[in-house]
């Protein structure tokens, strides 16, 4: 299943399995693993219900993991009352606490809805610091982060001009990144007016945005904001400056994630333990600019492991990419600092929190 909540199960289902674990997923129609056994539904509408019984049926486990984000269980409120559906502990991990559509006008039910999700289940799993202080009155929680679904590759540095060029970049450009789909919320439209004003004072700095552009899974306002995104891009001249290198396996993806000289993710609701991308490149020791979180997060230090901005201002990209371009020792600061802070985000660490948790509720 594409996306980072479909990157994050995968991964994790297979250190449950290194760790001896045996491990049944079920998902959406045409999700498929090479390593763990997937069954799938039709769709998360009215059938869903008797489908999940049967499966639970049939595959009797100690425990089930609801790895619940609401987009992708396509705003359908039925995959709320899994706790009473199952004859076993759940354990719910929110991959955020946003509330399903339902219908017009649905009001304090869309909350309701999911508080009851978390009052119901046996255990929780908080991904990051947000939600975990939305549900800091609920018993059997803890707040595991997710970690990063792109492994680690050394890369020679004789590649290194040879791979940017390939993005775009001339040997004396600086070259930015992206990691992720396309979303407003991921607050791109700022990083491209910080860059055409960039160019405009006559200094070379390019981007390229890594991975593929759209989840099949969204649509609708996603598509909507990468058209707007493409003809900003086209209407500020910035065709020539900006890379998209489309889909591309997770080697490729560390490899470039190695040549940039530094990552620019401008997140409108702050940087988060939910954002995969910025996991992934915390993972990688890249030198990051993110905007600032809406909670405290002692992990986050601005200047030591992230150059921290406020949200929603182009001006503050702009202000803040001239000062590390023309402090280039900054980036070094910045790449050993998230170095040191992806041992936050160890796999180990998360996989014995998981089963510790799930101990609890057993």
């Amino acid at each position: 299943m594409p996306g980072g909540v479909g990157d994050f199960t995968r991964i994790l289902a297979e250190q449950f399995r290194a760790h001896g674990h045996e491990v049944r997923v079920l998902s959406r129609a045409g999700t498929a693993s090479e390593t763990v056994p997937v069954s799938t539904v039709d769709g998360w509408g009215l059938g869903s219900p008797r489908q999940i019984r049967a499966w639970l049926r049939h595959v009797n486990p100690d425990i089930v993991n609801l790895q619940f984000q609401t987009g992708a269980f396509d705003m359908s409120p039925f995959i709320h009352f899994l706790p009473r559906l199952a004859d076993v502990p759940v354990v719910t991990t929110f991959h955020d606490l946003r509330f399903p559509y339902l219908f017009p006008k649905a009001g304090p039910l869309r909350e309701w809805i999911v508080m009851r999700l978390a009052r119901r289940s046996a255990g929780l799993i908080t991904t990051n610091h947000e939600d975990d202080l939305r549900l800091n009155a609920m018993p059997k929680r803890r707040l595991i982060p997710i970690g990063s679904n792109i492994n680690r590759r050394a890369v020679d540095r004789q590649e290194i001009p040879a791979l940017r060029a390939r993005l775009g970049a001339s040997a004396g450009a600086f070259l930015l990144g992206h990691f992720g789909f396309v979303k407003a919320i991921k607050g791109i439209h700022y990083l491209i007016d910080a860059l055409a004003r960039i160019r405009r004072d006559g200094l070379d700095m390019r981007l390229v945005f890594i991975g593929g552009r759209s989840n099949t899974v969204d649509g609708g306002e996603d598509e909507r904001y990468l058209r707007d995104l493409d003809e900003r891009i086209r209407q500020l001249g910035l065709a020539s400056a900006v890379h998209w290198t489309g889909f591309l396996p997770d080697e490729a993806v560390a490899a470039c994630l190695k040549a940039v000289d530094l990552m620019v993710l401008p997140f409108t609701d702050g940087a988060s333990y939910r954002r995969g991308s910025l996991i992934a490149a915390i993972h990688q020791g890249c030198a990051i600019l993110t905007t600032e979180p809406v909670v405290d997060i002692g992990t986050f230090i601005h200047r030591h492991n992230l150059w921290l901005v406020p949200r929603h201002s182009a001006e503050s990209i702009q202000i803040a990419l001239a000062h590390l371009l023309s402090h280039r020792e900054q980036l070094k600061v910045l790449s050993a600092g998230a170095t040191e802070l992806s041992k936050h985000f160890d796999w180990d660490v998360i996989t014995n929190e998981t089963v510790a948790l799930y101990e609890a509720c057993l």
